[in-house]
């Protein structure tokens, strides 16, 4: 049961925002979470969950496995991601063929994925959330972190406010709560455009199977070129292929609508961009929708990551605070990560028995978020520097000769290595009481 002498107020009601609204109620710390939707909201794409990203959700509320495991494709231990040549070949037969396409096979070290779509797992969760924990309808415009009361005061663009011990930004890589914590003018409080765009969509796995070859059947392929790839794996079960296609944008002005990170698409697009690849890849247009199509610009936080995560009562979380690229696939486990290291911070302040009010119990309050801060900091901007190098390696941009195979293989075997082996909790310093 929640207690009433200590509030904490989420901006952003997707995936880590759910996550860990969820793992701080089973802490006994009452949570409402503030989004800008009319309901629950996301975008119905294929991701995937590492193994050590599960271990976080088992320490924030056992459940959120149960559901992830209710609706997710799985790997295991062994499985390899593969890495294609996607422009040489002439024919499929060719492309499938080890001996002439195959670049290498990076073994996950462990990483073991369990892949779904977005918008499922979300909805999953909220139903475990407890009655009256959301309030949709809520774009965060502004706060004000009152020394005088001790509280935080939400602005919201609706005219009306409210009032919490503590105020968590999982609101994205477009962060409102970031750009309130550092002003407009800082150089972190908005992402930078990677110059990427990707197109996705979901189709029947005998569909994809039949574009792509029977090697996307199983786990995680990526088939590379110059300026463009295509990744795909299988989800819901095996039963659906999702494929994504990223590209690089050429055009030196950011992407039409950095507000919303999508812009309407054409097939014809995919058709320009994957002219001269092999000629599967070159018509795999053909599977994505004629209508509704759009395309999604990469926005990260690499070059002008925030100074830290805290500042007063206020933190931020996720992509808001180390908003990455895909390419490393740690992104959302990334934030996955963060949750368990800030439950632990606040559920310590709740037991400690200090509340907000009194100057001691504030001054905890505000050490508990710095030490967050500190944890997760050099890893959050790890990611998100190391997902954009790896997606140059993906599209052939990788140093002056653009494509190499050898160092592109070194450095994600580097990189799956340093994600899997990592302990969430064992650089958080507790504040002495």
């Amino acid at each position: 049961m929640a207690s009433d002498s200590f509030e904490v107020a989420i901006v952003g009601g997707g995936i880590i925002g759910v996550i860990t609204a969820l793992g701080l109620q089973r802490r006994g710390i009452k949570t409402t979470i503030y989004e800008r939707a009319p309901t629950w909201h996301e975008v119905s794409a294929g991701f995937a969950f590492t193994r050590a990203a599960r271990e976080c959700m088992e320490r924030i509320e056992p459940r959120l496995v149960e559901v992830l495991g209710s609706i997710s494709q799985k790997t295991d231990a062994n499985t390899c991601n593969s890495y294609w040549d996607g422009y040489h070949p002439r024919t499929l037969e060719e492309a499938e063929d080890e001996t002439k396409s195959l670049l290498f096979r990076t073994p996950t070290h462990n990483m073991d994925y369990w892949g779904c779509v977005r918008s499922q797992f979300l909805h999953g969760m909220a139903a475990l959330l407890p009655e009256g924990s959301v309030q949709f309808k809520k774009q965060l415009a502004s706060y004000e972190d009152d020394d005088k009361n001790g509280k935080v005061v939400l602005n919201f663009d609706d005219g009306s406010t409210e009032k919490a011990d503590v105020l968590v930004g999982c609101d994205g890589i477009h962060s409102a709560t970031r750009r309130a914590m550092f002003g407009a003018d800082h150089p972190a409080s908005e992402p930078v455009y990677a110059h990427q765009v990707a197109y996705r969509t979901m189709v029947p796995i005998d569909v994809g199977v039949e574009a792509l070859g029977s090697k996307t059947a199983v786990s995680a392929c990526i088939q590379t070129g110059p300026d463009a790839a295509i990744l795909s794996y299988p989800v819901m079960s095996g039963t659906v292929l999702n494929i994504a296609v990223f590209a690089h944008d050429f055009e030196p002005d950011s992407f039409p609508d950095p507000t919303r990170m999508v812009a309407p698409a054409k097939r014809e697009e995919l058709q320009r961009l994957l002219e001269g690849f092999s000629p599967h890849l070159a018509n795999i247009w053909k599977v994505y929708p004629e209508d509704s199509l759009v395309k999604w610009g990469l926005f990260d936080t690499a070059s002008n990551p925030p100074p830290t995560y805290a500042q007063g009562r206020v933190c931020i979380m996720g992509d808001a605070a180390h908003g990455s690229t895909p390419f490393l696939g740690a992104g959302a486990c990334t934030g996955v990560e963060d949750a368990p290291v800030l439950c632990t911070m606040l559920e310590f302040v709740q037991q400690n028995k200090r509340t907000p009010q009194s100057a001691s119990g504030d001054n905890l309050l505000r050490e508990s978020l710095q030490a967050y801060s500190r944890a997760r900091m050099e890893r959050g901007q790890w990611v998100a520097r190391n997902s954009r190098e790896i997606g140059d390696c993906y599209m052939w941009r990788f140093g002056p000769t653009g494509r190499d195979t050898k160092k592109f293989n070194e450095k994600l075997s580097k990189a799956y290595h340093y994600i899997t082996n990592y302990d969430v909790l064992g650089a958080v310093e507790i504040p002495a009481c």
